[in-house]
């Protein structure tokens, strides 16, 4: 009797509780759109400038402004106070006038003026936990919203510590939500922190799955199919900073072919917070949840007019930014269009030398000052990771370090080739080294280390203040050597494909005959101290680090007699006396660094030193610096890289605004003011327009990545910068920095790189790129590569094709429209 009426009960229980909504085809589908629009961050000691719009380029620039500023009050836009500041300055009225024209609106000058005086008050997208916070006593409790970003945060900061790597990183880090879920369910703090009993109850009763929850959430909150997609963006771009570091590791599993699902457990992660007020409200203030119920549902009703609202009131100032950047292209066009004639050049000459730089705006600078020593000596702009599809892995450590663009997978390993007993004493250091680092960076060492170290810490503290020494970076300070072990899939590389490799290489330098005897492969990078950007003064495009591994191996390859014999084979000969030599240009000193067996003759070593001297003094303005001279430049400059307290160790890339690809004969002697990428390119040697494609999908991609990481930066360091470096702290060594103790994981650029305390030290505009082309080169390239097409149709760039005879002509849509105008 007892069993039957147990069993009786346990069916009744059953029965009573209710299934388990799941997601439709279609709310899935929504989910996984809005997971896909955040664009991901790389970590400190790999960092690398990002479009932070990346996954939004399939739209316009203006509509996914619009729509961001919407949501989430972000802004792409600079505010009025920046125009009123650069009008009459910078731009003029006829920039403005010529702005007006191409918007095709009926706008007058007198007009835009007056906008920049009126005030702007516009309504935004308020999630679930912005409603209650309005009806919230901020005097006496915290705001939901910065409790539920600090509470989400801190979770993911300790998550996502590191964990032994396994096949995929979602297989690494699966269970994001429940482990969530598991935490604060015990977490008693979060109730009485925001003075709310019960609050706890509304956790115990969430799904247990990621799915389950957003499925009932979804219910719960009546959330429409339109505004799925828009509505999880918004609370996705409520933590932004965690959001963007997920999508890293989503790009990592794509690049290895593995799905990531990561992304949609952080968004269970944050509606389930709006599902928990949701319900909270409802059992504890009805009369203030019936009000809530109404604006919820009156708002997800005109959230088209909502977003059309912005996008009509951001129309005057997109016409503002137009003209600024029209302001910046006019002047360039002008030094264009009377840029020397290549047929008039004379025959070709024997160079001296010939040294091939990063296209980084930096080595404009410094390739200037080189070139302008002696008519013998050539300079060539290409990609810093020099087509090197490499990771590196350093002596006695099992770290394989990526040294090419965040666009691309390495395709093989290398490592240096030490003699024995050097690798055995290397080996030992390191051991020491790093069980004393690991000890310095666990969680509980920020008191006990110094503690525990006691006296000695503390001079080395004022060691560091009064007698400053370089910075030691983990692996750039590892020995390393002249020669080098190539292997892919675990097997050396065979000499026909370092062959193929070295052909392809020297085709895109121009470097297949009229090689001078001294050919200068010149990595790039930066120094400074207690500075947790510092990747980001490093080579792009060698994925946030130096390019000296890359100029090293590749002057190796270079250099060996078999690879030589393989060349000539393929029609290009080296000849017997030239010689490659790696050097590295530290881009805070302007200082050179030669590498291999061989050091280069007294001349070609006396030019690097003066142009380091004529770049220093060049950018000594730039530093405030301008008012010493000679030594006294060198030793200032030397003493900012090495000072720990110097926030403003150089300005990177600050001021970057346009992309030249066009051979250097028609660029050589013009002064660019460290502003362009220079990139090196003959159309008349690329029948097949294979060069021309790999310019315009990787170099112009990573060039509009830094050109955009910058501008977001600027116009809105909140969301797309890391606030003051000074209030830093790192998240686990190298997944990011929280300003301050808590709130969002930080992305982009901190404030110190972009504002010297006076005024903008970069001026935010779309990257102006210009191609010495033909017009069929140019649109064969936007026909058949799809991203090109977005980033040039949706104004994310401006392509212009800039002809031998100095006519410039836009392309965009298919059409090429005169720049005489301008």
């Amino acid at each position: 009797m007892k069993a039957t009426q147990k069993s009786s009960m346990t069916l009744a229980s059953n029965q009573a509780q209710p299934l388990m909504p799941t997601l439709s085809d279609r709310q899935r589908e929504k989910l996984s759109v809005a997971c896909t629009k955040i664009a991901p961050t790389w970590p400190l000691d790999e960092l690398v400038a990002v479009n932070p719009w990346w996954e939004m380029r399939d739209q316009h620039f203006s509509d996914v402004s619009a729509k961001l500023t919407a949501l989430s009050q972000a802004q792409c836009l600079m505010p009025k106070s920046y125009f009123q500041e650069i009008w009459m300055e910078n731009l003029s009225p006829q920039h403005l006038k010529q702005a007006i024209d191409e918007s095709g609106s009926d706008y007058s000058i007198e007009s835009l003026e007056r906008f920049l005086i009126e005030d702007d008050e516009h309504t935004h997208w308020h999630n679930i936990s912005d409603f209650v916070d309005s009806g919230r006593d901020r005097k006496y409790k915290m705001a939901w919203r910065d409790e539920i970003t600090h509470q989400i945060s801190q979770f993911c900061a300790d998550f996502f510590r590191y964990r032994e790597h396994k096949v995929s990183y979602a297989e690494t880090y699966q269970g994001l939500y429940s482990e969530w879920l598991a935490t604060t369910r015990q977490d008693k703090g979060i109730e009485i922190l925001m003075a709310e009993d019960g609050l706890t109850e509304q956790f115990m009763s969430l799904p247990e799955t990621a799915e389950g929850l957003l499925a009932e959430a979804l219910t719960v909150l009546r959330v429409t199919d339109e505004s799925i997609s828009d509505y999880a963006h918004a609370l996705l771009l409520d933590i932004n900073g965690w959001a963007s570091w997920v999508a890293y590791l989503r790009w990592q599993d794509r690049l290895d072919g593995f799905d990531n699902s990561l992304m949609m457990d952080l968004l269970a992660i944050r509606i389930a917070w709006e599902r928990v007020l949701w319900r909270h409200q409802k059992f504890h203030d009805r009369a203030v949840f019936n009000e809530l119920k109404v604006m919820w549902r009156h708002q997800m009703n005109i959230l088209p007019e909502l977003i059309e609202t912005h996008r009509a009131a951001q129309a005057k100032s997109w016409i503002w930014q137009r003209a600024a950047e029209i302001a910046y292209q006019s002047a360039i066009h002008q030094q264009l269009k009377h840029a020397p004639d290549v047929g008039e050049s004379a025959e070709r000459v024997q160079p001296k030398l010939q040294a091939a730089f990063c296209i980084d705006v930096r080595s404009e600078v410094i390739r200037r000052a080189l070139e302008a020593q002696d008519p013998r000596i050539e300079t060539i702009g290409f990609a810093g990771f020099f087509g090197l599809p490499i990771a590196y892995q350093p002596v006695g450590t099992d770290v394989s370090r990526p040294q090419l663009p965040a666009l691309l997978k390495p395709q093989m390993q290398v490592k240096a080739i030490l003699p024995a007993e050097q690798d055995q004493t290397t080996k030992r250091a390191l051991n020491k080294k790093a069980r004393w680092i690991e000890w310095g960076n666990a969680a509980p060492a920020t008191f006990s280390m110094v503690e525990a170290t006691g006296l000695l810490y503390a001079f080395k503290l004022l060691r560091n203040s009064l007698f400053p020494h370089e910075h030691e970076h983990p692996i750039n300070h590892l020995p390393t050597a002249d020669e080098f072990e190539l292997t892919q899939n675990e097997s050396p590389v065979s000499l026909q494909q370092k062959v193929d490799l070295a052909a392809g290489i020297l085709h895109g330098l121009g470097l297949e005959q009229n090689l001078a005897e001294t050919v200068m492969l010149i990595g790039h990078g930066s120094s400074s101290c207690n500075n947790p950007h510092a990747a980001s003064y490093d080579c792009g495009a060698c994925g946030g680090q130096t390019g000296e591994i890359n100029v090293r191996v590749l002057s190796f390859l270079l250099n060996q007699d078999e690879v030589r014999d393989g060349l000539k084979q393929k029609g290009i000969e080296i000849p017997q006396n030239t010689r490659f030599m790696a050097a590295m240009h530290n881009t805070t000193t302007d200082a050179f660094t030669f590498y291999g067996p061989e050091a280069p003759d007294e001349q070609i070593k006396s030019w690097f030193v003066r142009a380091s001297e004529l770049s220093m003094q060049e950018r000594a303005m730039r530093l405030g610096l301008d008012h010493l001279q000679g030594r006294e430049v060198y030793e200032s400059i030397q003493r900012r890289a090495k000072d720990w307290s110097q926030v403003r160790p150089e300005w990177g890339l600050s001021g970057n605004a346009s992309f030249i690809v066009a051979p250097r004969k028609r660029t050589r002697g013009q002064n660019f003011q460290g502003r362009a990428f220079l990139h090196d390119y003959d159309w008349q040697e690329d029948e097949d327009v294979s060069l021309l494609t790999l310019i315009m999908t990787a170099p112009m991609v990573v060039t509009n990545w830094i050109s955009l990481q910058y501008y977001a930066s600027v116009c809105d360091n909140y969301v797309y910068g890391s606030g003051n470096k000074v209030l830093h702290n790192v998240v686990d060594g190298s997944i990011g920095v929280f300003e301050g103790n808590g709130g969002d994981l930080r992305i982009g650029l901190p404030l110190q790189s972009l504002h010297d305390g006076n005024k903008w030290m970069h001026e935010p505009l779309r990257l102006s790129v210009y191609i010495d082309a033909p017009r069929d080169y140019i649109e064969k390239v936007v026909a058949e590569q799809e991203v090109v097409r977005q980033l040039i149709d949706n104004e994310w760039l401006y392509c212009f094709r800039w002809d031998r005879d100095g006519t410039l002509e836009r392309y965009r849509e298919k059409d090429w429209i005169s720049q005489e105008a301008i």
